[in-house]
């Protein structure tokens, strides 16, 4: 492995699930990390974990990645402190059985598992750039393919339910994942996408509609999916790997490049989804025109 012992990686949702196993994993090689959480109680007990096993260097930061202006707050927070990024790992993400709309009236699985993506990475990119070889790294999935991108519908009040908008919003990714990918082509930054796998993740308890039967019943699923630290592997691959330093544009399983849906490949689809994308986190009046089709 060729890698500079004085990387510095961001990762997202690092509090729990796979973005915590990421974290342990990077720690131990002594890379500085920088922790984003939405709950600071949750935030300080994986740092205190972490530190357990590690003497590398940890950064908490708290942000609610559902609202434009916390991702805003939270970059600037980030910009006072660090001048560089060498890894930045989109983990979070979020599911709800119920619609929801967020501070800034977008369907808040699209907001959180897509919108939030763009909006942090585009506003990370000038740090990216002081890195030698800088990567972003989108986790996704195979959920993808069952996806589409309802323009006409984005809030997705005529038909919503949690797997059409995880759908939508894991294709949203990917199309992101391939549009930046192409911007950055002449730049020292590579952008690429990954399925973690079936894992037990603790994605369940962010839906505020999941009563006690469904996690009972996700409790026990969950003892037959895969460990967050066996979803992390492909993720430290992409983050740490020599061999893929010149590798962009692609779509990751089990550490190898996997061809993603047909729909996914779509530049004009792409080139849509930024053009409307760029509206919704300016909340220009466009953007507004987007959103009040069908709140």
């Amino acid at each position: 492995m060729s890698f500079r012992e004085d990387r510095i990686c961001l990762i997202t949702g690092a509090d729990s699930g796979i973005g915590k196993a990421v974290a342990k994993l990077l720690a131990q090689l002594d890379i500085t990390l920088l922790l984003v959480s939405r709950n600071h109680v949750r935030g300080e007990r994986a740092v205190k974990e972490i530190e357990a096993d590690c003497n590398a260097d940890l950064f908490l930061f708290i942000a609610d990645l559902s609202s434009q202006e916390s991702i805003r707050n939270l970059v600037k927070k980030i910009k006072e402190k660090f001048k560089r990024i060498d890894v930045l790992i989109n983990n979070a993400g979020a599911k709800f059985s119920k619609r929801y709309l967020t501070v800034d009236g977008i369907e808040a699985t699209f907001a959180v598992n897509y919108l939030s993506r763009f909006l942090l990475t585009n506003l990370l990119l000038d740090l990216l750039k002081e890195s030698e070889q800088g990567r972003i790294i989108n986790v996704s999935g195979e959920f993808h393919r069952k996806g589409k991108i309802n323009f006409d519908d984005l809030n997705l009040k005529e038909n919503y339910s949690a797997s059409t908008a995880s759908a939508q919003s894991k294709l949203a990714d990917i199309l992101f994942t391939y549009s930046l990918a192409e911007k950055l082509k002449n730049t020292n930054i590579t952008a690429n996408c990954m399925h973690p796998g079936s894992v037990a993740t603790n994605i369940i308890y962010s839906d505020p509609d999941a009563g006690a039967g469904i996690k009972s019943l996700y409790a026990v699923s969950s003892l037959f999916l895969s460990k967050p630290e066996k979803g992390a592997e492909t993720v430290i691959y992409l983050a740490t790997t020599q061999n893929v330093s010149s590798i962009t544009g692609k779509y990751f399983i089990n550490k190898k490049t996997v061809e993603s849906s047909p729909l996914s490949y779509d530049k004009e689809l792409g080139s849509k989804l930024w053009e409307v994308s760029e509206n919704l986190i300016s909340l220009s009046q466009k953007g507004e025109e987007i959103l009040s089709k069908k709140l």
